[in-house]
């Protein structure tokens, strides 16, 4: 599995110590970590306005003008599956570490054995969590489930995410969201991926969804569809 984690941190040789166990972790796990650490929560922030798809925090607590707790419960406020994982020297802020749904809160110096413990439940709660496409669109952010997408039409410079409550206009290229998305969404025309789990009809020049939308696909991609389908159910 594949995962991205952020340690934010306002001491320099803390966020070593912790980034060298999550790496040995996740190499023992026969994971692939993308580790990225931050001296502070604005820091991360900054970079979080861009990126919304971090898996999972690991957070000081005592840092600059806004603390690691203060930090979560933004987080929070738009992101419920990311697992926060607290690391501190301070033992007052247990409480607060429950209001955002902490994972777990480490008290300095961090046991790698422990440290390794929780990153594994962190992991296993990941692989239950229903995967989500992180769609930025009119300033807003929203995570959508894998499950509730039909199809993905490519327009000029953006892409619309079809469900079947909502169409979202997010401006970044078709692959770039068809890397994040997984193998039930197939490339059918050159515009458009389809999620094949919403496929109730194939027909030789489109093929029929659950809402009752016809979308258009390539000539000759009607038995490569189905032999997926087949493949895939």
């Amino acid at each position: 599995m594949h995962y991205k984690i952020s340690i934010i941190d306002d001491n320099s040789t803390d966020t070593e110590y912790v980034s060298a166990i999550v790496t040995r972790w996740a190499d023992t796990a026969g994971h692939e970590a993308h580790i990225s650490t931050f001296p502070s929560a604005e820091a991360f922030l900054f970079q979080y306005e861009e990126e919304k798809d971090f898996d999972i925090l690991l957070l000081d607590i005592e840092m600059g003008e806004m603390n690691g707790v203060d930090l979560a419960k933004k987080i929070r406020l738009e992101n419920d599956a990311v697992q926060i994982i607290f690391i501190t020297g301070y033992p007052d802020f247990i409480a607060q570490g429950y209001e955002v749904a902490a994972l777990h809160y480490l008290m300095k110096p961090v046991s790698e054995e422990k440290l390794n413990e929780v990153l594994q439940r962190a992991a296993a709660n990941l692989q239950k969590t229903e995967k989500r496409l992180c769609v930025t669109y009119d300033r807003r952010t929203a995570f959508v489930p894998f499950s509730q997408i039909l199809y993905v039409e490519a327009q000029k410079q953006y892409v619309l995410i079809h469900t079947f409550g909502e169409t979202y206009r997010m401006k970044q290229s078709f692959g770039k969201v068809l890397e994040e998305l997984d193998e039930l969404f197939y490339k059918c025309q050159r515009s458009f991926a389809v999620n094949l789990s919403h496929i109730t009809r194939i027909k030789s020049s489109s093929v029929l969804l659950k809402n009752g939308e016809e979308i258009p696909i390539s000539r000759g991609m009607a038995e490569k569809i189905g032999k997926e389908m087949i493949r895939l159910f």
